[in-house]
């Protein structure tokens, strides 16, 4: 969520700062800052409430300089979002830090500091371990052993960068339960949240492990606390697919990945589909043996990878006849967990850094899981890191905070891996290779879905004066008007619920008047006859319905209805498709409310804390 950016360099490292916060806006943030050591070893510290490009005008004016700095996004955890309680913190004039995470036992810390004579002028986490590395740092005469010293009194989660007046050629990073890479160059060296933010300098990274520490220079990069020195082995390159392009024509990252999502589910599904099976390979060289042990599953996930989730759990039942459990990773780990004998534990993350999930993941090794799976879009994050097998996404990087890329993407390998499942549990071969047919050709079905754009868009004019919305469907589509109310509510700010079409009569149909817009997913399948009289009692009521199908005709009695055709698809990979339309809708909808789009208030793409 928050940004972290570092770098000690030969030049003036203020531009790479700040091209790296401008990289990261993505995550979502509310205030930024930087701090620098210039020529005679004094930091300077610039903050502003707001987007990064304040922050890069008031520096346009002061025109700062140094060669060692570090930077921040900060979406609040403690404190509101104020210049005081923007990062970077210092501690007198002698330590600058930013961090990322929450620290648990800041409260206890700030009593002790403040003993000590440390004066606080900010409500933060963060400026706690400020003067607690100051403190110990004057007391080892060691930057790097202070600042071990200070972690090892914090409980919590963190990735730090911290500077020290007294050492003006170095950085120190840190992490424990968040995210941090370190960038390498030639005569300068950065530290950063997210290899994003440094693609413009370096394309080589080494992925921090949990606990360790780093200290770099423009010359040198050391790691302790875990595999001390292993710089070259560890280096990892990372090529152009990695990079974020730029917005091209589009108004948007959001409509851009919309438009992205042909490509990203040929790039997910190359490689991964034979001409009539999955190749389970895809999954990782024990995969075969766990898939054929496995008696059944339990996904965890948060947000949108929920409702991704909630999809796979009728493929893996419908498909290879296992039971799926499926739930939200927030509650799941607060509860006390029944597991059933060989089960597989599924996480399913876009950033593979999302708190909740990851520490799900961690708490199922003890528990006796099977093994782990994760679905996820980063190859070096820790989920992946952490599981017994993973399944990467392709999706490339999503830039819009409001997932479409990645969600479709997830689909397509939930599918697969529920094909794959399959095969040791039932799945006749001539229905495998029916489905995997259907996923060959999806992508071509997928760009002809979006031809639809102009009459979602007309459709979308009729929503921007709404304050509500009710989302519909059964079965499968179920999750997918979920996802569809999610994603309008995220960007435009109407306040939009989805709901099983059959549950309209146990309470939502209280809410259908003429101001109340229903829209639904509607394919044809078994259940389309019931849909159709669930929208009957919308319609007697005086609702106004909205309806994406494939069968114009079916609805041709409904008064008031506005019906959009989608192409006729393999009812099994049809909610990757029907979830097209309703991204659209959404974003046509805040695009003339005026809402920032890519950047929704109060929202973060990665969520790195609890």
């Amino acid at each position: 969520m928050c940004g972290i950016v570092g770098a000690a360099a030969e030049r003036n490292v203020v531009g790479i700062l700040l091209e790296g916060l401008q990289r990261l806006e993505y995550r979502g943030y509310d205030s930024a800052g930087l701090s620098l050591l210039d020529g005679e070893t004094k930091l300077d510290r610039y903050r502003e409430v707001g987007k990064v490009e304040s922050l890069r005008n008031k520096c346009a004016g002061a025109k700062p300089s140094g060669f060692i700095g570090i930077a921040h996004t900060r979406w609040a955890t403690h404190g509101k979002p104020t210049e005081q309680n923007a990062h970077p913190h210092l501690s007198g004039d002698r330590v600058a830090l930013v961090h990322n995470g929450i620290i648990e036992n800041h409260e206890i810390l700030r009593e002790e500091l403040q003993g000590l004579g440390y004066v606080f002028t900010s409500e933060t986490d963060t400026e706690v371990m400020a003067h607690l590395i100051d403190h110990l740092v004057a007391h080892h005469q060691n930057f790097r052993e202070g600042v071990d010293a200070a972690l090892s009194r914090l409980e919590g989660a963190y990735a730090i960068a911290v500077q020290h007046v007294d050492y003006p050629d170095q950085l120190i990073g840190a992490r424990q339960g968040s995210p941090l890479v370190v960038g390498l160059g030639i005569g300068e060296n950065f530290i950063a949240s997210d290899p994003q933010a440094l693609r413009p300098v370096t394309d080589r990274f080494i992925y921090l492990e949990e606990g360790e520490l780093v200290q770099v220079s423009r010359d040198e990069v050391l790691i302790f606390g875990g595999k001390d020195g292993a710089i070259a082995s560890r280096t990892v390159t990372l090529d152009a697919r990695d990079d974020a392009a730029d917005k091209g024509n589009y108004r948007h990252y959001m409509i851009k990945e919309i438009h992205e999502q042909p490509k990203a589910i040929r790039n997910t599904l190359q490689g991964r589909l034979g001409t009539q099976s999955v190749l389970e390979q895809a999954f990782g060289v024990e995969a075969g043996k766990l898939f054929q042990q496995a008696e059944g599953v339990q996904i965890v996930a948060c947000g949108t990878s929920y409702y991704s989730a909630l999809v796979a759990g009728y493929w893996i039942e419908g498909l290879a006849g296992l039971p799926c459990r499926v739930e939200i990773a927030s509650e799941w780990r607060y509860r006390t967990v029944a597991v059933s004998s060989n089960t597989l534990f599924l996480t399913i993350s876009q950033s593979g850094e999302t708190a909740d999930t990851l520490a799900a993941l961690r708490q199922s090794k003890s528990l006796g899981y099977l093994g782990s799976l994760c679905i996820c879009n980063v190859p070096n994050s820790s989920l992946v890191r952490e599981s017994d097998l993973s399944l990467m996404t392709e999706a490339g990087t999503e830039i819009g905070v409001a997932s479409t890329k990645a969600f479709t993407t997830q689909l397509a390998d939930l599918l697969m891996f529920a094909l794959a499942l399959g095969k040791y549990h039932g799945l006749e071969a001539k229905e495998e290779a029916r489905i995997v047919e259907a996923l060959h050709d999806l992508p071509a079905q997928l760009e002809q879905t979006l031809n639809v754009e102009p009459q979602v868009k007309a459709m979308a004019e009729q929503l921007i004066d709404k304050d509500h919305a009710l989302f519909l469907g059964r079965g499968v589509h179920y999750p997918i008007a979920l996802e569809g109310a999610l994603k309008l509510k995220e960007i435009s700010y109407i306040h939009a619920e989805g709901y099983p079409a059959g549950e309209l009569k146990h309470g939502p149909l209280a809410l259908v008047d003429e101001d109340m817009p229903v829209i639904c997913v509607a394919p044809t399948d078994e259940l389309l006859e019931k849909v159709k009289s669930n929208l009957q009692e919308v319609a007697a009521r005086g609702g106004r319905l909205y309806v994406f199908t494939d069968h114009r005709a079916e609805f041709g009695d409904l008064k008031d209805t506005q019906v959009v055709v989608l192409p006729a698809l393999n009812p099994i990979i049809a909610p990757i498709a029907f979830v097209l339309p309703l991204q659209l809708l959404s974003y046509h909808v805040a695009v003339m409310r005026g809402t920032d789009v890519d950047q929704p208030r109060n929202l973060a793409k990665s969520v790195t804390v609890e």
